[in-house]
């Protein structure tokens, strides 16, 4: 079914896709998005109780052409990817390959250097490791050696005490899964290779870490980039410490963006594997794939154990975050609810916010997997206008029904 409204500026905008039965006011805001919230091309998904209820998508995939957004176009999704990643190791968990509660040196003796050798992963996952920069100046290509890149994590000295404080590792975090995974999986998969083969082609997910050659460039949308121009004028709305911590060249927050040369609406860093940030796919296939662990995780033989483990409340619960500068909750990779992020109907819920606006999560007790993607990036840390008046007419509908 395809809506065409009045965008911003009066331009006409398309908007295509379907919502069940009683979900009609997430298509309402959905266009609203483009006429009055400045929406340039964007995607929204909704499972619920295993089945979806929203498939929406619209706008133009490039954000300075008329390049329509179709069905299948994909989007680079930021940290949105660290939930993809931490799922994936929950996958891993429930196999037995990896234990939260163990040292990350029981899988990976060399780390066990400056004082990290009881580092746990629950820690790594919960941003406790105080791994969030790196000491050697890095360039995205040096991905490519993923030994390497081994040898130059496992030496970094942590930032402050483990385990005493928490703060976001924005790009390291999926640097040590990576290897964490290569470390576990008894056939030494990346982390991307083992979400392609034993997650997103089970489910059929257009998602990926690391982009295959093949997915052809009309299926990408690029993003808007964030400038510093675009940050000052995001300075009345958007939370102060976090744009502050960007701006400022000492911050933790600004030297934790550890590549100096990553454009992520150039493919071939598309291509590399950056699993704390360059995800690309359809919001339909991250709303899925949270839909499987709202549901229990059966489909992917997540048992309750693990479930279990990532719905508990976390260590370091609505602790201030000493990297972005605001109160947060983090759990085995996950986003949180919290007081300056609340999302889902229960403490439960988990998801991942991405740069820009993206988000996805599930709501194990509404029984959702919920994703948004854009192209226009905006700085809102959490609860960005457009992603928010979604989400909150996906619970309105749930209400009515329930």
């Amino acid at each position: 079914m395809e809506q065409v409204g009045a965008g911003a500026g009066g331009a006409q905008t398309r908007t295509r896709g379907e919502v069940a039965k009683g979900f009609e006011q997430v298509r309402v805001e959905f266009e609203r998005n483009f006429a009055e919230r400045g929406e340039i091309g964007a995607a929204v998904s909704a499972y619920w109780r295993g089945k979806k209820v929203v498939d929406l998508w619209g706008g133009h995939r490039t954000w300075d052409g008329d390049a329509p957004w179709e069905e299948d176009t994909m989007v680079v999704v930021y940290s949105t990817t660290k939930g993809i990643s931490a799922m994936t190791l929950a996958v891993a968990n429930a196999r037995g390959l990896v234990d939260y509660d163990a040292p990350i040196a029981r899988y990976w003796p060399e780390f066990a250097q400056y004082g990290k050798e009881g580092i746990t992963v629950r820690q790594l996952l919960g941003h406790e490791a105080g791994l969030v920069r790196l000491d050697e100046e890095m360039s995205i290509h040096r991905l490519r050696d993923l030994d390497g890149m081994a040898r130059v994590l496992a030496r970094q000295k942590p930032a402050w005490a483990p385990g005493t404080r928490h703060g976001y590792h924005a790009m390291t975090l999926g640097l040590y899964m990576q290897e964490l995974i290569r470390r576990v999986d008894p056939a030494h998969r990346t982390l991307g290779r083992f979400f392609r083969e034993e997650v997103a082609a089970p489910l059929g997910l257009d998602l990926f870490i690391g982009l295959p050659p093949e997915i052809p460039t009309r299926r990408l949308a690029t993003t808007m980039p964030l400038s510093l121009g675009r940050a000052l004028r995001a300075l009345p709305t958007a939370p102060r410490p976090l744009l502050l911590r960007m701006l400022w060249p000492w911050s933790l927050m600004h030297k934790s963006m550890v590549f100096n040369d990553v454009d992520w609406n150039d493919r071939r860093c598309l291509e590399l594997e950056a699993p704390a940030g360059n995800g690309v796919g359809t919001a339909r296939a991250i709303a899925r794939l949270y839909s499987v662990f709202a549901e229990g995780g059966a489909e992917l033989a997540v048992g309750r154990e693990t479930m279990a483990n990532i719905t508990a409340k976390p260590t370091l619960h609505r602790a201030k975050d000493v990297v972005l500068g605001v109160p947060s909750s983090y759990s085995l990779g996950f986003l949180r609810p919290g007081p300056d992020a609340m999302f889902g109907s229960s403490p439960r819920a988990f998801g991942a916010p991405g740069a820009g606006g993206s988000f996805g999560f599930a709501d194990p007790d509404a029984r959702l997997g919920y994703a948004y993607v854009m192209n226009k990036t905006d700085f809102y840390l959490f609860d960005d206008p457009r992603e928010k008046a979604l989400r909150d007419a996906i619970y309105r509908a749930i209400a009515t029904l329930d």
